[in-house]
């Protein structure tokens, strides 16, 4: 049984919430760590309500912070720690299904008005839960992170009503030590090469972080997303 979910909300700033923004926090943070985002976006997306869960296992290197699944040293390029991503994301992503599934529900809203943004590991499950919908979010915006199971993305099935892939937006910084840039790079090669509509943008001088420039984008994106309007 997936275990249940729960973490920092922040209500529509314009009443009853008419979307639903999902922030996934990266390895070793908690629901904490990005639910301010949602404030600094109430402007662009006035009717949108935030959420972030906490992951539902504490953090093997981090016991004060959670993990959507346990990691290892080993660095994004290597082969080895292929399967170990893997299996990390297709056990984690029965809990954040069921998450998505109850505040959809609890709000009355359907997947065209979901969007779901992650940060790092938050990005992986991000990518892996999103495209794998049985309908399609409105969009995926994913922070410093990278696509696992790259070699199984004909998995990634969401269409919306319109039969169309949820578009994403890679967002990472040109200094990142812990999760190089080249993982942006060849997530947003293998996703068009799978017809799904992908944008990038790079951060300068930035490292495992976002930045202003990367929130604009963010923000920016996921009103168009959010609006119906094809990007």
């Amino acid at each position: 049984m997936s275990v249940a979910l729960d973490g920092p909300r922040i209500q529509a700033n314009a009443g009853r919430a008419t979307a639903l923004v999902v922030f996934l926090h990266g390895y070793g943070a908690d629901g904490n760590d990005l639910i301010e985002i949602g404030r600094q976006w109430r402007a662009l997306l006035p009717n949108a309500a935030f959420v972030s869960p906490h992951a539902p296992e504490r953090c093997t290197a981090s016991p004060m912070g959670r993990q959507w699944f346990a990691l290892s040293n080993r660095p994004p390029d290597d082969p080895s720690g292929a399967e170990e991503r893997w299996n990390g994301v297709v056990k984690a992503r029965g809990a954040i299904d069921a998450f998505l599934d109850a505040e959809l529900q609890r709000l009355g809203l359907d997947e065209s008005k979901l969007a779901l943004v992650g940060f790092s590991q938050g990005t992986m499950m991000a990518l892996h839960v999103g495209l794998r919908r049985r309908l399609a979010p409105a969009g995926i915006v994913g922070y410093s992170g990278m696509l696992v199971g790259a070699e199984r993305l004909s998995e990634a099935a969401a269409r919306d009503a319109r039969g169309a892939p949820p578009p994403v937006l890679l967002i990472h910084g040109d200094q990142d030590p812990l999760i190089p840039i080249d993982a942006t790079f060849m997530a947003a090669e293998v996703l068009a090469g799978a017809g799904i509509p992908v944008q990038w943008h790079i951060s300068f001088g930035v490292g495992h972080g976002i930045d202003a420039g990367g929130l604009r984008h963010g923000g920016q994106f996921l009103a168009r997303a959010l609006s119906g309007r094809r990007l």
